[in-house]
């Protein structure tokens, strides 16, 4: 709701009076909503936003512009950046729930979409894409916030970082080539590159051909010992951690003052199992 105020002067005789200030209130006839399809992301995450424009008044509404800042936000030396994008997928306009022709649209970022109509009591429903891009913080519970503005009304969405872990594998053998009755090294670089440590769900399990015998299993150069920390079968060659063994510390997150650009070092746990073939 608007305000506005007045004020009247009055001169005679050389002198000058001024009234009082008369304020009153200008009630909007467009409002507008803003919903988006997920409440949390991950990186490269692909959004989808619902904007709800209604006129409450008596009388079309003609040439309405909508602007997204796309949560752009200031940041070092790198100006403003935005974490999120407009998709490539088109950007779709209802009236009254009858899909319209294309709008026109500027993809910015901020973006823009002009030329909408809304008739007298009725509604028109925007519905686009916007991707995460690298500028959106990935730190647990951090945010990104947009908003949608047409005239002097507004609405935003918030939605959260998505608190998980996110880990890969890669497993590698030293030396590549050896001969019976002698000693191999397989080692396992377990990554985590999410905002949240893994730890009580995480199980490696393998099963060695030619069986391994006389193993050692260290994690991060600390032995592990067989039973209560890891199983292992000499005639199968089935090796497998305890449930709850292995962490994996969460990501660390860093963002370039010069280009606002957010670079991720994923979080890191080695194990190693040495034995005879």
């Amino acid at each position: 709701m608007a305000t506005f105020t007045n004020q009247a002067t009055l001169t005679y005789n050389g002198i000058t009076l001024s009234s009082n200030i008369a304020t009153g209130e200008m009630l909007e006839v467009l409002e507008i909503s803003k919903t988006a399809s997920s409440a949390t992301y991950v990186p490269g995450d692909e959004l989808t936003y619902t904007v709800a424009l209604i006129n409450t008044g008596a009388t079309v509404l003609t040439g309405i512009t909508v602007t997204d800042d796309m949560g752009g936000y200031t940041f070092g030396t790198a100006g403003t950046v935005y974490p999120l994008a407009l998709s490539d997928t088109a950007v779709l306009l209802y009236v009254n729930g009858v899909l319209q022709p294309a709008p026109t649209v500027t993809a910015g970022p901020p973006m823009t979409i002009t030329g909408i109509n809304i008739p007298a009591g009725g509604n028109a429903v925007i519905i686009y894409h916007a991707v995460i891009t690298e500028f959106a913080p990935l730190e647990a519970e951090s945010t990104v916030t947009n908003t949608v503005t047409s005239g002097a009304v507004s609405a935003s969405e918030t939605v959260e970082a998505a608190g998980v872990a996110n880990l890969d594998i890669t497993k590698s053998m030293t030396p590549t080539v050896v001969s019976e009755n002698s000693t191999i090294t397989y080692t396992f670089d377990i990554t985590n590159s999410g905002n949240t440590a893994a730890d009580t769900t995480v199980v490696l399990s393998d099963t060695f051909d030619p069986i391994l015998s006389d193993i050692t299993v260290t994690m991060n150069g600390a032995p592990l010992t067989v039973t209560t920390q890891y199983t292992y079968d000499t005639v199968t060659g089935e090796f497998e951690t305890v449930a709850g063994v292995i962490t994996v510390p969460a990501a660390t997150f860093a963002q370039d003052p010069a280009t606002g650009v957010i670079t991720t070092a994923p979080g890191v746990t080695v194990i190693t199992v040495k034995g005879t073939i």
